[in-house]
């Protein structure tokens, strides 16, 4: 800015005539420079807004990975089958006659879409059923 200031100050100490295509060409180039320096300070402003912002998205990200991830916790398959899903039992499909997998929440829909051969299967076990489906090896 001090610049553009000692820019104007010359053309005024000059006696640049505004009204010359000279002088006009000079002072709409300070005018220009004034606008371009205006709109670079706020574009700095908007960056150190962000910069900080992205700081804090930083922290909060790293409180929610400490709250998530816990390093000293090693979980058997087991103990994830236990925490964090249904017991899967094994059956064939009718099209294809290969295995596929069922969770408790699809038996209870009723239906769901054979991963090998895309066919759609519909079916309605009864409690005697299921516990006669094979429960699926979590070590396969």
């Amino acid at each position: 800015m001090d610049k553009i200031a000692y820019l104007k100050g010359l053309l005024d100490g000059q006696e640049v005539d505004k009204s010359t295509k000279e002088g006009k060409a000079f002072y709409a180039v300070c005018d220009a420079l004034e606008e371009l320096l205006k709109y670079t300070q706020e574009l700095e402003d908007r960056v150190t807004e962000l910069e900080e912002l992205c700081d804090i998205l930083d922290e909060d990200l790293g409180e929610m990975e400490d709250l998530l991830v816990d390093d000293d916790d090693d979980y058997e398959f087991d103990e994830l089958d236990d925490d964090f899903g249904d017991e899967q039992y094994e059956t064939v499909c009718p099209t294809c006659g290969k295995c596929i997998l069922l969770d408790e929440a699809t038996l209870e829909e009723g239906e769901t879409v054979c991963p090998n051969c895309g066919e759609e299967l519909e079916f309605d076990f009864d409690e005697r059923e299921i516990a006669e489906l094979a429960p699926a090896d979590p070590e396969e």
